[in-house]
């Protein structure tokens, strides 16, 4: 109001300075026109901002949020980016820790197995130096048995040519048999 008040004595001092030269005013400056003409465009302004300004508000009130959701989502993302990054590193931290263990448990499986196929390496092998030993045994006093045998008959052959009668019988054989078992146990 006081631009009002300054505007309106200044066009009241001109008008008095150009009545006081010719007579007549060439520029006046009428109050009312100027308060008619600032209510014009004060309701030319409110038409315009509810017209033209009410959607560039919304469309920038849109925008605005959009953006900040963005800026939501691209914080969210970072966040879960780091998250996967820590999770893929612990899985892979805890990947190589389980493929320590299988290694580790293969390994001290394979040893316990060795140690389990040298034992049953080694009981075979006894197991098949005591057959080894029977069967030597066995065959050894089958030939002792086949020898006396031979030699019971030798024997009698020669008995009986120095008695001049054959010496055939199971008595006579019997008698060898049982000089020869003597000779053997008293060598042993």
């Amino acid at each position: 109001m006081d631009i009002l008040a300054l505007a309106s004595s200044a066009a009241h001092t001109a008008a008095m300075a150009a009545s006081e030269e010719g007579g007549t005013a060439l520029f006046q400056i009428n109050l009312f026109w100027v308060i008619v003409s600032a209510a014009n465009f004060i309701v030319f302004f409110l038409i315009v901002k509810s017209l033209a300004f009410k959607g560039l508000t919304q469309t920038l009130e849109d925008r605005r949020a959009r953006i900040e959701q963005g800026l939501k989502d691209a914080e969210q993302a970072r966040k879960d980016r780091e998250s996967a990054e820590q999770e893929r590193l612990a899985a892979l931290q805890e990947a190589r820790r389980e493929a320590n263990e299988i290694i580790n448990r293969a390994q001290k499986v394979a040893a316990e197995t060795r140690e389990q196929d040298i034992a049953a390496t080694r009981d075979e092998l006894a197991r098949m130096k005591e057959r080894a030993a029977a069967e030597i045994e066995a065959e050894k006093q089958r030939a002792i048995a086949e020898l006396r045998g031979e030699v019971t008959d030798l024997a009698l052959a020669a008995a009986g040519r120095v008695v001049g009668d054959a010496m055939t019988g199971d008595r006579q054989r019997k008698l060898v048999a049982d000089f020869l078992a003597e000779s053997a146990g008293s060598k042993n």
